[in-house]
């Protein structure tokens, strides 16, 4: 390998595949991804043990860091430990962040619209409809949001998306918890456009839509190495994730 350039493993929710291919492919160093199926959001503790068991997987000595694609996420990274390898993670509650491109951006959006229904071009075509949901939830940011979410799911589990999406509104559950339907669009990245498919949707549960800007630039630094503290939390070997429950968001104990 070249000297300054590193070979990279990127373990990164299936979601941000587009943008992921993207940034590795504009890296200067090699990227090797790996991608994890969306639906494990709905259940942080199996994510959390997908994914200890992929990093348990990586071989010693192979990268100069593994990457994660993933906020908090629920607490679902919580205690994943780096063993030979030092881990990068962004400073992120879950991913809208990363299609935001900063935490305070994020936080600024939640704080002016708790009641956001998230919306992305390469979300929606992985699960299929305008309907699958996007605000995971996190401890600290969005709880209530989470709920429904596994709500939702489990009325898609048991009676399909057409029923589930009728109990929901229904029952109400759609406009008591939201009033805005939030398209994110990345300017730099020219992806298929579902805006018809989510104004239909915010018409049908009578919330505003509005478009909003995406930007690469958290993705683009992680992949390209340009990982400072106040953006990135860096676990040495020996190192656990712990969530700090405040503007840091995550932070590491150092494991013997």
């Amino acid at each position: 390998m070249p000297e300054g350039i590193l070979r990279l493993k990127l373990i990164a929710c299936e979601v941000l595949a587009r943008q992921a291919y993207y940034c590795a492919a504009l890296s200067p160093h090699v990227v090797d991804i790996e991608l994890v199926d969306k639906g494990l959001h709905t259940e942080p503790e199996r994510l959390r043990t997908y994914l200890r068991e992929r990093l348990e997987a990586v071989p010693a000595g192979r990268y100069g860091a593994i990457l994660f694609g993933y906020g908090l996420c629920s607490n679902a990274i919580a205690g994943l430990r780096a063993t030979h390898t030092r881990l990068v993670v962004p400073r992120a509650h879950d991913c809208i962040t990363l299609y935001l491109g900063s935490a305070e951006r994020y936080g600024e959006e939640f704080r002016a619209n708790p009641g956001t229904y998230w919306y992305t071009p390469d979300y929606m075509e992985r699960g299929g409809s305008a309907s699958d949901y996007i605000s995971l939830g996190a401890a600290g940011v969005g709880d209530s949001e989470a709920d429904m979410a596994r709500v939702y799911q489990e009325y898609v589990r048991k009676y399909g998306q057409d029923n589930a999406d009728y109990l929901m509104e229904v029952l109400g559950a759609w406009q008591k918890h939201y009033q805005r339907a939030a398209y994110i669009e990345t300017a730099e990245m020219h992806l298929p456009d579902y805006r018809a498919q989510v104004r239909e949707v915010a018409a049908r549960r009578s919330w505003r839509f509005e478009e909003l800007a995406g930007s690469l630039l958290l993705i683009r630094d992680l992949l390209e190495g340009r990982w400072d503290e106040a953006r990135f939390l860096i676990v040495p070997p020996g190192g656990a994730i712990e969530p700090t429950y405040d503007a840091q968001i995550i932070t590491y104990r150092q494991e013997a």
